[in-house]
């Protein structure tokens, strides 16, 4: 039993937050408080949709470098749908989702029908989509944001529980149920993990990575709409800094690189070791940019537990078939 645990994905992410939790309230008793748990959940919120939006790309043996490209453009669309257009906030936020969705199907049809590596197109398409972000905006944030959606952004339902920590549970149990339970979700997980065996089983290859970065762009969209909320305006540079935060917490999470295996639960844990880190950062007043160190030290020790695991499991096979 114990062993089975010690396998899976979540296990470790979730011994070093219990440790992390431990240790950290011990020393600072205020890290348990209503107030900074709020907080907590708020980052974990957003962050979630962020690393949920890069961890479907990784599912399908790729990257998306314009996770926060699409976030940021779908962030301005919204704020700026509702101060310039006056258009109310529940027709902007689906418009702003049908343009994240849109941008992430450009993405996957030019990787699809081209060939071209989702790095490069994912690059090319960063620098478009934050070309014409700072075009709308003339690098200015829009501020008249309704009042409804602050509240939903920074409110809680139930002290603590913030209303954003809705929409990523939901993400969540969807994205779940769609990798575990669906013939799409184990179509992208095919795909991942060996594209030419999933083509000749019958798997449409070019409708799987569409599919794929189109549910990325949702998500990357969902997350820059929550952030507008979050941070009360619609800042230009919305997604300038979510990169290394959506590889972090999947790898983190136990997906591997090269695709055909990702956890939502391990994403989430993941993310939710970030977010201990940053508050741990602010508590005891050390420098903030610390993080990237402590997500690149991260990312090393989860590719290191994951190539471990490789390893153990290649020598299993051989003694078995020994």
């Amino acid at each position: 039993m114990s062993r089975r645990f010690w396998e899976t994905d979540w296990f470790g992410p979730l011994m070093v937050i219990v440790v992390a939790v431990a240790v950290v309230s011990a020393l600072n008793p205020s890290f348990l408080s209503p107030f900074n748990i709020q907080v907590l959940l708020l980052a974990i919120a957003v962050n979630a949709m962020i690393a949920f939006s890069q961890m479907i790309i990784i599912a399908i043996g790729q990257m998306n470098l314009s996770v926060g490209a699409i976030g940021g453009l779908s962030a301005i669309a919204f704020a700026g749908m509702m101060e310039v257009w006056g258009i109310p906030w529940p027709i902007a936020a689906i418009l702003a989702l049908a343009l994240g969705v849109l941008a992430g199907v450009a993405n996957g049809v030019l990787v699809a029908l081209t060939g071209i590596s989702a790095f490069v197109i994912t690059l090319a398409s960063l620098s478009v989509y934050k070309g014409v972000n700072l075009g709308i905006t003339e690098a200015q944030p829009f501020y008249k944001i309704p009042d409804v959606v602050k509240g939903l952004g920074n409110d809680t339902f139930l002290h603590p529980l913030p209303w954003l920590i809705i929409p990523c549970v939901l993400a969540a149990l969807l994205l779940w149920y769609l990798l575990n339970r669906l013939p799409l979700g184990r179509s992208i997980l095919a795909v991942g993990g060996n594209e030419h065996a999933a083509e000749l089983s019958g798997i449409s290859v070019r409708r799987v990575v569409i599919v794929a970065h189109a549910i990325s762009g949702l998500l990357a969209a969902s997350a820059g709409i929550m952030l507008v909320g979050r941070l009360q305006l619609g800042q230009p540079t919305i997604g300038d800094d979510w990169l290394i935060l959506s590889f972090a917490a999947p790898v983190i999470g136990g997906a591997i690189l090269s695709g055909g295996h990702v956890s939502v639960a391990g994403t989430l844990l993941g993310v939710a070791i970030v977010a201990i880190f940053t508050q741990v950062l602010v508590l005891f007043n050390i420098d903030p940019f610390l993080v990237q160190v402590v997500l690149g030290v991260l990312i090393l020790w989860a590719v290191g537990v994951n190539r471990f695991r490789e390893v153990r499991a290649l020598k299993h096979s051989a003694q078995v078939a020994s």
